[in-house]
């Protein structure tokens, strides 16, 4: 009886704790930005906490699906990674690429 009790403790402990950190990593605060792609305007919602950028959401896209959507994906990624937006822009995205990491400068310039 002993070990069902308390591994119905360890149980709830462990949840709580997984509960626990994912409150803590959707810390932070949101910043929209927009600005020109190659096809249309890009929004973006960029999650910062403190000076880091931890997430960022494309809200608003219009770029072809196979070059700018995957170029902005790659640098979504590089942008949280490296924690800026001085980065080369995708080669054959040019466009969409300086139109994305213009609408996370936008947001960020709203903190």
């Amino acid at each position: 009886m002993k070990c069902k009790l308390f591994f119905v403790l360890f149980v709830i402990a462990v949840i709580c704790g997984c509960v626990a950190t994912s409150s803590a990593l959707l810390e932070g605060e949101y910043y929209e930005g927009t600005a020109q792609g190659y096809r249309g305007p890009i929004t973006v919602q960029v999650r910062m906490n403190g000076n880091d950028i931890t997430e960022i959401v494309v809200l608003d896209s219009v770029e072809d699906r196979f070059v700018g959507a995957n170029a902005i994906e790659e640098l979504a990624d590089l942008v949280v990674l490296y924690n800026t937006t001085d980065l080369d822009v995708i080669s054959g995205a040019t466009e969409s690429s300086r139109g994305f990491l213009e609408a996370v400068d936008n947001a960020i310039m709203k903190r």
